[in-house]
């Protein structure tokens, strides 16, 4: 074989390899655009596994493949679970899940929606937030792409020693996780303990804290049934609180992609990706709840009267906040009393 027929020889390779790489690609010729999601908990848990996996799965199939959403759990690209927010604002990543509550005062008309017994399920209070924030805080979230906001299911309690009553919190050191659910531990008696949801499990093992505040979805990838073995709920539809969580895309990166990208992102956003959210979070719920009952584990249930005086002893959480948020010019009793309405009209 002589020189010129190997040259041609690796020329022809050559265009059969670059020819079935572009047949491979989503589009001719067309590298995907691959896009990074950044969270706080392990692949596991409730809001990785059952929504934002399926949410990467259903936006790659529904751009043909020409978007690849690569998924980095339990802050693997680094940083602290405070910083995910700007981590999104900034481009350090394309997309963050976080809880809005770990930048104290960095949200106060969406605030509302963690006001003590505001909320039930939370397929029905994240449609109920994502219409609110759209309606009356989206400067609040000028600064990201925002595809969804939603919340948790009920709040509750889990903790070392049982909470039977008011009396029996008092003097309890009890993780919160935001400035407003810390206030309302605080009325109750109970010691508050600020962290973000990863450290509740070395806290416990440590003897950091006597219980926390979280609904039964996360408890199971934190191990908090094997931790503590008693769990405190309330009478009524509405839990004790929840927390409010925002799932944001870079700006910047938004804008870089064709229209027809665009296109795809915007159908993965709104009040139905806000609801999708939710509804894994009520799911995870009941699995939480059945791997605590399955553990043998003691469920209190407050009957009427006594959820009735936690929430008077609670309510002035929420004259504490129409005060603070007046000072920055927010009518908080409107807000309030708007928050309450979309939750009504959800559920």
């Amino acid at each position: 074989m002589n020189h010129s027929q190997i040259n041609r020889r690796q020329v022809l390779s050559g265009m059969a390899a670059a020819a079935a790489t572009a047949a491979a690609s989503p589009v001719f010729g067309q590298q995907p655009i691959t896009l990074r999601l950044h969270q706080m908990l392990p692949p596991q848990a409730t809001i990785p596994a059952r929504a934002l996996a399926p949410w990467a799965q259903k936006v790659e199939a529904e751009s043909g493949g020409r978007i690849k959403v690569q998924l980095f759990h339990a802050m693997q690209l680094g940083g602290a679970p405070v910083q995910l927010f700007d981590q999104a604002r900034d481009g350090v990543v394309d997309f963050t899940w976080t809880v809005l509550g770990y930048t104290p005062g960095r949200f106060p008309k969406t605030e509302v929606f963690e006001l003590p017994f505001i909320t039930a399920r939370a397929e029905a209070s994240s449609r109920a937030i994502h219409a609110y924030v759209e309606k009356f805080a989206a400067d609040e979230f000028a600064s990201v792409k925002l595809l969804a906001v939603h919340t948790h299911g009920p709040g509750l309690f889990h903790t070392k020693q049982p909470v039977t009553g008011l009396e029996s919190l008092r003097g309890m050191k009890i993780r919160g996780g935001s400035r407003i659910i810390n206030n309302m531990l605080t009325k109750l008696g109970a010691t508050p303990v600020g962290m973000p949801v990863p450290a509740v499990t070395e806290a416990l093992s440590k003897g950091v804290i006597d219980g926390t505040t979280i609904p039964w979805e996360v408890t199971p990838a934190l191990k908090v049934a094997e931790l503590v073995k008693n769990h405190t709920t309330f009478a009524g539809r509405d839990g004790l609180y929840t927390q409010t969580f925002a799932f944001s895309m870079n700006k910047a990166s938004y804008e870089k992609l064709p229209a027809d990208l665009k296109k795809v992102i915007d159908a993965n956003s709104g009040i139905e990706t806000a609801a999708m959210f939710g509804r894994a979070m009520d799911e995870g719920d009941v699995v939480g709840r059945q791997i605590a009952e399955r553990a043998g584990n003691n469920i209190v249930a407050l009957d009427g009267a006594e959820t009735q005086r936690w929430r008077r002893t609670a309510g002035t959480v929420e004259t504490d906040w129409i005060k603070e948020v007046g000072s920055k010019g927010i009518n908080g009793a409107q807000l309030a009393s708007e928050a309450r309405a979309l939750i009504a009209r959800y559920s």
